[in-house]
């Protein structure tokens, strides 16, 4: 199934946070009803949304725990 452009934007964005409160590398993510999640930045939110399936997402979400990406 395809996250449509409406759903993005009727998202629950939700701030990441380790992203800093002065505008630096902000990062939002949108948990979507598809079981699809969204991750954008915030600085730019009508850009381009990443959409990842749910076994995408947690394989990122363990990589990341286990220190695969530095």
């Amino acid at each position: 199934m395809m996250t449509s452009n409406a759903e993005l934007t009727r998202a629950n964005w939700v701030k990441s946070t380790y992203s800093g409160p002065t505008g630096g590398n902000c990062v939002e993510v949108a948990f979507l009803g598809d079981g699809h999640i969204g991750v954008r930045n915030s600085r730019h939110p009508a850009d381009t949304a990443l959409v990842f399936t749910s076994a995408e997402w947690d394989a990122f979400v363990s990589g990341t725990k286990d220190g695969a990406f530095g």
